[in-house]
């Protein structure tokens, strides 16, 4: 029997929706989930994600590791270029599992990641290339195209500067470029200097990719498990692909009370955590789910709050705002540290009465309070809980939400891996900055900015 870390709880939606209205969806899932397997629904040409647990081989996994520990051996810190679905997942996994404060017990021969290819603020990017001036380091570039604007920016200054710093011979030996298999301008300049490579499988989208080498390769030279992510990932592919009954199926039945509620004006998402180190996880999951299901003015707006933090900041619109909101808890049931209140004779702040208690079961009292505060205030609640935070648990749920995610797409009647809209900022950006064969949008823009 397949048993998974996963737990999926609707109880707090029951006030708003009932058992006879999730039933209705059974038979739509149901299908729905046969035709990514079968690869026959909308954007089936890129869904080799679903799969790709099972058919990574350890084979594979033993040579990113060792091509991660090669390119890493003499650096202090690893710079991942990239962008959207390019880093996000990337980060996501290491800062779940990274010492808040970069101490990284255990990992002390691991380089410090950091991130480029991001943004276009000319101060991060001047601020980093300074930076690394007294650093050794390397780089991994991870993009289809090479031609994504913010990450080809960033890589051509990394480039220059790494080829000054080392010397043209020994820079290239400390590039990984992770790109599309046969085309593509990163992939002709990856084979021109001779740099590790590995390919983003053509089937898999961008924000479907934290599984592929586009994860597991920084992943690993940042000293993590990627064999164990692997293995999580697997085991809920294996756990979700024989658990057909949608009230067992934790993908079946988030996709539906997603889609439930939805029909009934819940129409933004709050995904909320409660430790600050799931930050870029809810970053993950909001390009997972927005990218998919935005589109053809129809969708979930999916938006993230830190608790108890935002509480102090979103809370008041969350219990008494317009009541368009539901919100989905990661719960994460057990902390890697414990630290217990101190007694204090003095007393001022009047805590004496958690003296004794740990941290974290304050901030678990925190959670269970908020969340009763809000059904009753009009907001349903789903929560997702794990046991803790490693590579398995972490492969686990980065499957689970993928799934959910292209599941409910469907629902929605959109196809969950495409992202038209993306490009329509692409397109005034370019005509706005010269590059050749957008001339002839310049002019419209400038109108359309002058009536702005």
């Amino acid at each position: 029997m397949i048993m998974i870390n996963l737990n999926l709880n609707i109880g707090g939606t029951f006030d708003f929706i009932t058992q006879n209205e999730i039933e209705l969806f059974e038979n739509e899932i149901s299908f729905h989930f046969k035709q990514i397997k079968d690869r026959k629904d909308k954007g089936s040409k890129l869904t080799g994600w679903a799969t790709l647990p099972g058919d990574t081989s350890h084979d594979f996994l033993d040579k990113i590791i060792k091509d991660a520990e090669r390119i890493t051996q003499n650096s202090e810190v690893l710079v991942v270029s990239g962008i959207g679905g390019s880093y996000l997942g990337t980060r996501a996994v290491i800062e779940a599992l990274d010492d808040h404060f970069h101490l990284k017990p255990g990992n002390n021969n691991k380089p410090e990641v950091v991130y480029a290819g991001h943004n276009l603020s000319e101060d991060y990017l001047f601020e980093l290339l300074k930076w690394l001036n007294d650093k050794e380091y390397s780089i991994v570039v991870i993009s289809k195209s090479g031609t994504t604007t913010e990450t080809a920016l960033s890589f051509r200054l990394l480039k220059n500067h790494i080829e000054n710093k080392y010397g043209k011979r020994k820079a290239k030996g400390r590039i990984v470029a992770i790109t599309d298999a046969r085309k593509g301008s990163l992939h002709k300049l990856a084979e021109k200097e001779g740099y590790t490579t590995y390919a983003i499988p053509a089937d898999i989208g961008g924000r479907y990719s934290v599984l592929t080498p586009v994860g597991l390769f920084p992943i690993a030279a940042a000293g993590y498990d990627i064999k164990q992510i692997i293995a999580g990932a697997r085991n809920m592919q294996n756990f979700l692909f024989n658990t057909s009954a949608l009230f067992e199926n934790p993908a079946f039945l988030y996709a539906a009370v997603r889609n439930i509620l939805y029909n009934k004006g819940k129409g933004v998402e709050i995904l909320a955590y409660y430790l600050p180190n799931l930050f870029f996880l809810a970053e993950w999951w909001k390009q997972l789910f927005g990218e998919s299901e935005g589109k053809e003015n129809k969708g979930i707006l999916p938006v993230s709050a830190n608790f108890t933090t935002d509480l102090h900041s979103l809370g008041q619109y969350i219990q008494q705002g317009k009541r368009i909101l539901f919100e989905t808890v990661l719960s994460i049931d057990k902390n890697k540290n414990q630290l217990k209140i101190p007694d204090d004779a003095d007393n001022y702040d009047g805590l004496n009465y958690l003296a004794g208690k740990n941290v974290g079961f304050i901030n678990s009292m925190a959670e269970k309070a908020t969340t009763l505060a809000h059904i009753e205030g009009g907001v349903p609640v789903i929560r997702i809980s794990v046991p803790g935070l490693n590579e398995k648990i972490l492969g686990e749920l980065l499957y689970f939400f993928q799934m959910s995610c292209a599941i409910s797409g469907y629902v929605l009647d959109v196809n969950p891996f495409d992202q038209p809209g993306v490009e329509d900022y692409k397109k005034n950006m370019f005509a706005l900055l010269g590059k050749p064969g957008y001339q002839n949008r310049i002019k419209e823009i400038n109108n359309k900015l002058k009536r702005q």
